[in-house]
């Protein structure tokens, strides 16, 4: 078996392909969501958030924690978010008008972040910092929760949740000479001595 061989079947872990899960996931929820399947856009939309909480998990479990798998889990949460963001445009137009200052900080919190790393490191940052997950976790249950029927101020506070994790990714990005992953927060970054943040 030549390197090459070698190196794609080490990324066909069953981290990765969790991860991956959520790219197939991501047309399939834009088909639904365009011809009105609510349900079955939120069925899927569960497992996908479900995979995205297992990739990390099994990654760890099973020792197989990688930088390609960190940063196709960054690719991952960003098509996901914005999936969501359309779908969610296609089937609730009224409630995404009336929360869209909400929506547009939870879509920023997952583009601004990107884009901080592409511009001083040139790719995706993968930090998975405590505040994303938790943020994640959030978004997902209040989005849930609103387009359910039940109330709006949970989602406010999620999106509230969301930039706030974004500006720590921000704040680490700016505070690293090289790029890292998976850091638990900007603490991590801050209690080095200055010459070792690298």
């Amino acid at each position: 078996m030549n390197s090459n061989q070698h190196s794609e079947q080490s990324r066909l872990t069953l981290p990765n392909l969790l991860t991956g899960f959520r790219f197939v996931a991501a047309p399939v929820l834009l088909w639904l969501a365009w011809h009105g399947h609510g349900i079955a856009f939120m069925s899927l939309l569960a497992v996908a958030f479900l995979t995205d909480m297992l990739d990390g998990m099994a990654a760890r479990l099973t020792g197989q924690v990688s930088q390609f798998g960190a940063t196709l889990d960054s690719w991952a949460d960003v098509i996901t978010y914005l999936t969501i963001a359309i779908c969610c445009w296609w089937l609730w137009p009224d409630m995404v008008r009336r929360e869209m200052i909400y929506v547009g900080l939870i879509v920023a919190s997952v583009l601004l972040p990107a884009f901080a790393g592409i511009y001083k490191f040139g790719r995706f940052t993968s930090y998975h910092t405590v505040g994303v997950k938790l943020a994640a976790l959030s978004m997902g249950l209040t989005l849930y929760v609103m387009f359910l029927g039940g109330p709006v101020w949970p989602f406010r506070v999620a999106a509230v949740i969301c930039i706030l994790a974004a500006l720590e990714e921000i704040i680490i990005t700016l505070l690293l000479s090289v790029p890292e992953s998976n850091l638990h927060s900007v603490w991590d970054i801050l209690k080095r001595p200055p010459r070792h943040r690298r």
